[in-house]
């Protein structure tokens, strides 16, 4: 293939070096062909140049004779490129000119007088050309020879050429035939040109200063396409064909050769599979056959379950390395896999190395399939998940941690509050106990008042307990625990709760509590720190509603098979652009919030298999539902 592969680009190389050297030839013909004419141009410029001075002294010697207007007509013929010839003093009065202004030609004498090539020849005494300029609109420039006699200049001959004739004229057939010629002036326009009706080669092309006359004229010369040379093109095609034969027969050698690569393949099927089994170094690998007898593992197994492979090899359930205590669950699932292997999200096993240690793996099996198709048994991809289960502990721990912290710091925004409801039955009890004495200390007292006050005493104590019962179970730290729950109960806690706190914002909590609700399986102080954050937050969104529209609703309600907790307020609702981000972790519009609130509200939700939506009251603010399932299964 490497041969094919360099046969290819040589022939390559030589079609591009062909094609390559064939335009450098063309290219270079083309210049050779430009430079021929512009020395033609410059000799036919000259020679012109020349006969104008000659004919000078006499036509400033009076009216010229005949042999001079026959030599003046000469000059003026189409292939001179002249078209007219004027003679005209030092000051640039006009003396003469050929053909006369009523020939049909406009009077430019005082335009060719005033051009600043006039004065240029007038003082240094050498021919000088002149700018272009149109003339019924073909371009025409003149060029001006002073005229002296032996004592001092007798004046300035212009000769007025037509740059169109002089293109055309001066042009021999065959370099027309090759070639476009056209004239741009200093910005690039063209002014001029000789073309026929042709395709021409814009990469064949050469641009050269028109000087003389120059003040920026630019001859602008492109070669026309030529005809298709048909003895490099039939070259070209045989050598393509020749390559193309060849790599024909290479193509059908490797065919030849890749039938026997097969045969060679499926005796090295046995030796390949062995390759692919040690490969796997970071994921246990074990085969069993039908019968669930160990046919192979690899190093990594061994490394997980701390068993040789010799150790290993040929044994059939139950295995040294299942964990004792749960030999007849790992049976079990043994038996399973065996029957129909695993799902696509594998089956989670507990193992036992051969120190003792524990280790949870997750075992992904996959038919053995050999060569002719059979199934010979079972091939298993075995995954130690300990560190992960680890590592999701400890964060359900940190999260445990995270709500306990929310709790806290819930009732440290409410200790103000709570100190204020727990100082008015301490009070009370103080001012009755104090009754009490002075009512003992007396002459006699009243046995049924001395009883009523101690009545009062034990409601003002039972207060105060039951206060600092809920703020105790609300901010305990304890493991989930998951029972038969009536949310109803754990509303009428939470609304007791923070019942003091809308008190003294001067906020209603209106609750409507549908009877005969089925019990949650939940955790009644997760649940109830979702209440008491949802309510606290719709007060919060009420600080700017007048006093006489604050009020929390909290409703309960049995939806399908979901019980549900709906919490609304009458704030001024919650933006599209805070409502994206509103249950993101440290996203918070409240300058002391920390922005946990409703990440830990939600998560919490989602633990128990509900959910935690919210959308815009019809009322007016925002409506939170809290959604549980009767049955989590």
């Amino acid at each position: 293939m490497l041969s094919l592969a360099l046969f290819l680009g040589a022939i390559a190389a030589l079609v591009w070096l062909t094609r390559a050297y064939d335009s450098d030839e063309q290219k270079t013909t083309l210049i050779s062909d430009v430079l021929w004419m512009e020395q033609n141009l410059r000799f036919h410029l000259d020679r012109n140049e020349v006969q104008l001075q000659q004919l000078g002294p006499a036509l400033y010697g009076g009216k010229p004779s005949a042999q001079t207007e026959a030599q003046l007509r000469h000059l003026l013929s189409q292939e001179r490129g002249l078209v007219r010839i004027l003679w005209m003093s030092t000051d640039g009065s006009l003396v003469g000119t050929m053909p006369p202004p009523g020939d049909g030609q406009t009077d430019d004498s005082a335009r060719l007088a005033a051009d600043t090539a006039f004065a240029l020849a007038r003082s240094v005494g050498r021919p000088a050309y002149g700018n272009t300029y149109p003339v019924l609109g073909h371009p025409h420039f003149p060029i001006y020879i002073p005229v002296w006699s032996d004592e001092a200049l007798l004046g300035v001959v212009v000769g007025v050429y037509s740059l169109s004739d002089l293109v055309i004229r001066e042009l021999p057939w065959w370099f027309s035939e090759r070639y476009r010629v056209a004239v741009l002036d200093n910005d690039g326009r063209e002014i001029t040109a000789k073309s026929k009706v042709a395709p021409i080669a814009p990469q064949l092309s050469y641009r050269m200063p028109f000087d003389p006359p120059g003040h920026g004229l630019t001859l602008d010369i492109t070669a026309y396409r030529s005809e298709t040379r048909w003895i490099p093109v039939l070259l070209i095609a045989s050598i393509v064909l020749l390559a193309g034969i060849i790599v024909w027969s290479v193509m059908q050698l490797r065919r030849q050769l890749a039938r026997r690569q097969r045969a060679e393949a499926a005796l090295l099927e046995e030796s390949a599979f062995r390759k692919a089994m040690e490969d796997s170094l970071l994921t246990g690998m074990r085969a069993r056959d039908l019968d669930g007898r160990l046919t192979y593992v690899n190093s990594a197994f061994c490394s997980m379950t701390g068993y040789s492979a010799e150790e290993l090899i040929g044994l059939k359930p139950p295995m040294p390395y299942w964990d004792p205590e749960r030999i007849e669950r790992t049976f079990e699932l043994h038996k399973e896999i065996m029957a129909g292997g695993t799902s696509s999200e594998g089956t989670e096993v507990r193992l036992q190395r051969k120190n003792g240690e524990e280790l949870d793996v997750l075992v992904f099996e996959a038919p053995l399939i050999d060569a002719r198709g059979r199934q010979t048994g079972w091939m298993g991809s075995v995954l130690d998940i300990t560190e992960q289960k680890h590592a999701r502990e400890l964060a359900r721990q940190q999260d445990e941690r995270l709500q306990a912290t929310s709790r806290l710091v819930t009732m440290g925004e409410m200790a103000s509050t709570l100190a204020h409801e727990l100082n008015q039955p301490l009070a009370a009890i103080a001012s009755y106990s104090n009754g009490c004495i002075n009512r003992l200390g007396g002459d006699g007292f009243d046995r049924a008042e001395i009883l009523d006050i101690q009545h009062r005493i034990a409601r003002q104590a039972h207060r105060a307990g039951e206060i600092i019962r809920r703020v105790h179970d609300f901010v305990r730290r304890a493991e989930p625990q998951r029972a038969p729950l009536d949310l109803n109960a754990v509303i009428r806690d939470a609304v007791g709760l923070i019942d003091a706190d809308a008190r003294k914002r001067q906020m209603r909590i209106i609750s409507e509590l549908a009877p005969a609700l089925p019990t949650v399986q939940a955790d009644a102080v997760m649940i109830e720190q979702i209440i008491v954050n949802l309510v606290r937050n719709g007060m919060d969104a009420m600080r700017d509603t007048p006093v006489a529209r604050r009020q929390v609703r909290i409703r309960t309600l049995l939806e399908g098979r979901n019980v549900q907790v709906r919490i609304s307020d009458r704030g001024s609702g919650i933006p599209p652009e805070t409502a994206i981000r509103l249950f993101e972790p440290f996203f918070t519009t409240k300058p002391e919030g920390m922005g946990m609130g409703l990440n830990i509200c939600r998560s919490i939700a989602e633990l128990h298999h509900g959910r935690l939506t919210f959308a815009a009251d019809p009322e007016g603010g925002t409506l939170f539902t809290l959604s549980l399932p009767v049955d989590p299964a």
